[in-house]
């Protein structure tokens, strides 16, 4: 019933990666030939995850994910996350609410809880997250406003696991950087309700500069992209742990 790929070293064997999980094929609905080529490219990021000391892992499905994250957890774990969509379109509310883990909810606190749980995120057994983009050197491409998130997958929680879509695939940081611009800032200023150009427009106001700098933007109270994060190798080999999902997932 195998329905993940987990690329790992496999020195024994004289390959420098191999797949320890088969996929399960039933559960492909894309394309036969459009799903060859992205598995090529989910396993070329796969491959360079691991080179950049991250574990790697793949779902067919967002339903896949839910047993995969499972796997990951123990018994007593204190687990919290950040905002992210792809959390709620995996389904994961409900395994993280089992007695089995101390789920630190943020949306049962209020405003200063809340603040409080950003400071013990810090110790928490494990943090859960999405990435905003996810180039094909194995690199994780991450921008905040309240930047909680991106201080917790740099520093502190004994295991970060990100989840992402295919779609989040780009080819380097230059894509990264547009696709968060376009893709990814937009909509979740819409949907946080922040009053920007982005919102408003449908892409950042930088990309009309000849000369842009990665960090440009709007000035408005609004903002969300206001601190960067670019996790290349890590120096913790597996605190790491990503799951690309051959589906299209979050912003």
């Amino acid at each position: 019933m195998p329905f993940l790929n987990r690329i790992t070293t496999d020195k024994t064997a004289g390959r420098s990666m191999r797949p320890v999980y088969s996929v399960s094929k039933e559960k492909i609905t894309m394309d036969q030939n459009k799903k060859a080529v992205l598995m090529k490219r989910i396993e070329k990021t796969g491959r360079n995850l691991v080179k950049n000391n991250m574990e790697f892992y793949y779902a067919d499905t967002k339903e896949d994910v839910c047993p995969i994250v499972k796997s990951l957890l123990k018994e007593g774990d204190v687990i919290t996350h950040g905002g992210t969509v792809t959390l709620t379109e995996c389904g994961l509310k409900e395994l993280l609410e089992s007695p089995e883990y101390n789920y630190l909810d943020r949306s049962k606190m209020t405003p200063e809880e809340v603040s409080e749980l950003y400071i013990r995120a810090f110790s928490a057994d494990v943090f859960i997250s999405s990435s905003n983009a996810i180039t094909e050197d194995g690199i994780l491409y991450n921008v905040d406003g309240n930047s909680n998130r991106i201080a917790a997958i740099a520093f502190g929680p004994k295991s970060v696991i990100i989840i992402v879509g295919y779609n989040k695939i780009v080819r380097d940081l230059n894509e990264a950087e547009i696709r968060v611009k376009t893709e990814a800032a937009p909509p979740n200023c819409v949907r946080l309700n922040c009053d920007t150009y982005c919102a408003e427009k449908g892409q950042c106001v930088s990309l009309a500069k000849a000369d842009r700098q990665i960090s440009d933007g709007c000035g408005g109270d609004g903002r969300i992209c206001c601190n960067y994060l670019i996790s290349a190798h890590q120096r913790h080999k597996g605190r790491i742990k990503v799951i690309i999902v051959g589906e299209e997932l979050g912003y």
